[in-house]
């Protein structure tokens, strides 16, 4: 190989780092701005099909409602996963919605894709499938995302990436404050 060849190769190879680092820089920029935001405003009004093809589904009114948004290729949304039932589990009994949000490419396969997933991971909770209409009127950049919406629909708690024991520890904290009617909006 020439050194002009070698020379056009490098600059080849520069260019896609920077551009990669560029795309790096912003995705980490919006989850960031995402992640530690205050959460302000009502929440969307989104009436999404259920997994089970048995009509649709949307956020109750009146009620307390974790919304969760995740996807089967997401690694963060699988480990958060066991959390966000365990959860569900302990809160759906004390009036407590979840919301969850399968955010997959539309496909013939993604049904069955949703389905082999709950089976495979042990997962009860009832799934909506999203056509981008709600992530986009929730604002969501990152997988996973969840969201804690209040008895009046005001968004009171955001959080975005994997659900840690810290975090989840910070969304028992809003469910228990939202449920009392004495949250305060805070971010994840």
């Amino acid at each position: 190989m020439s050194a002009s060849a070698r020379g056009a190769d490098r600059f080849l190879w520069a260019v896609v780092a920077v551009a990669a680092a560029a795309v790096l820089a912003v995705a980490v920029s919006r989850g960031r701005s995402r992640h530690g935001a205050p959460a302000n405003g009502s929440a969307a009004a989104v009436s999404l099909p259920l997994l089970d093809g048995k009509g649709r589904s949307s956020i109750a009114k009146g009620r307390v409602t974790v919304v969760d948004f995740w996807a089967t290729w997401c690694a963060p949304c699988r480990i958060s996963m066991p959390r966000v039932q365990a959860v569900w589990r302990e809160y759906r009994p004390r009036g407590v919605d979840l919301y969850s949000v399968d955010t997959d490419d539309p496909s013939a396969e993604r049904e069955a894709r949703v389905r082999e997933f709950l089976r495979s991971n042990g997962l009860e909770f009832p799934v909506v499938l999203d056509d981008g209409t709600a992530a986009s009127a929730f604002g969501v950049a990152l997988l996973p995302t969840m969201v804690v919406v209040d008895r009046e629909g005001r968004v009171v708690w955001n959080h975005a990436g994997l659900l840690s024991a810290a975090s989840e520890h910070a969304l028992r904290e809003v469910l228990d404050s939202a449920l009392a009617g004495t949250v305060a909006r805070s971010g994840g």
